[in-house]
């Protein structure tokens, strides 16, 4: 079942069901079963409304404007260079075995956007690139959690483009900079419960660019896996329920190729993932 965060027709947030081609509205404006799609998952709601919400009112999908899966997460976890195609490209591919931690960094929530919403290239860089990605919604508080627990943690996923600043990135060693320019963190369309999707590792990720294939991977290509992310994020930080953890983009990053496969004004990006739906965002310049 697809779930989504959507403007009502009031233009207020809400949250409802997807389901051939009509939003069900059941936040505040619709059912009332909770304010938020986030607060459906702290609430145990997520993933667990039956075929009632056909009783909920409806319009047609093509209708509603698509706001983030999770519009306000207390937190964005990020990991970076966790494909192996991606560290190659990189060159980290030789220092594999030396690796003994995810690569880390935040993203802030209000840097984030929804499917179809523009990707605001800032003005003063010429260094704006992509990075296809799943993430994950966490469903219940956890702190120092094992990885052989750390999948019950995981209340769904969706398709994440953590849309980079290159130049800012890559000023220091410090990546955040570059990761929380506004209308970069595309995220959605839809929030899927775990239960629907069986095998995350089974899942392909693919990023076009103006129809172009630029990244194809298995899920199962993460050099660290989600109960391996999730167990050592949980060593420093609570994770709570509604908390969001992107976990890595594959190779094929516009920054390496040759020739340069950077992006520009108009530039339409998508990234999808099976069962997850098309995540879709078309650059635009910041005025």
């Amino acid at each position: 079942m697809k779930y989504a965060s959507f403007t009502a027709a009031d233009g207020s947030e809400t949250w409802g069901i997807i389901d051939e081609g009509r939003a069900y509205d059941l936040g505040p404006t619709g059912s009332a079963l909770a304010p938020t799609l986030r607060a459906a998952v702290e609430n145990g709601i997520f993933g667990s409304v039956g075929e009632e919400f056909h009783t909920a009112p409806s319009r047609p999908e093509a209708e509603i404007e698509f706001l983030p899966s999770i519009t306000n997460p207390g937190k964005i976890i990020c990991i970076g260079v966790n494909y192996r195609s991606h560290q190659q490209e990189t060159g980290r591919a030789a220092h594999q075995n030396e690796q003994k931690a995810p690569t880390i960094f935040t993203r802030f929530a209000d840097s984030q956007m929804g499917h179809l919403q523009p990707a605001l290239m800032p003005a003063s860089t010429n260094e704006f690139d992509y990075e296809g990605e799943m993430a994950l919604v966490i469903g219940k508080d956890g702190f120092h959690v094992a990885e052989t627990e750390a999948m019950e943690l995981v209340a769904g996923y969706a398709a994440y483009n953590d849309f980079s600043v290159r130049d800012w990135q890559l000023a220091t060693t410090q990546w955040t900079p570059g990761k929380n320019f506004p209308g970069t963190g595309a995220f959605g369309p839809y929030l899927v419960p775990a239960s629907d999707l069986g095998d995350v590792r089974d899942l392909t990720l693919e990023t076009r660019v103006n129809g172009e294939i630029r990244q194809k991977a298995s899920v199962a290509d993460l050099y660290f896996d989600i109960p391996q992310l999730l167990s050592y994020v949980t060593g420093f930080t609570k994770l709570s329920a509604g908390d969001v953890v992107v976990t890595g983009t594959p190779g094929g990053v516009g920054r390496f190729m040759t020739p340069s496969g950077l992006l520009s004004d108009g530039d339409v990006v998508e990234v999808e993932i099976t069962g997850l739906g098309v995540l879709r965002n078309t650059v635009r310049l910041e005025a």
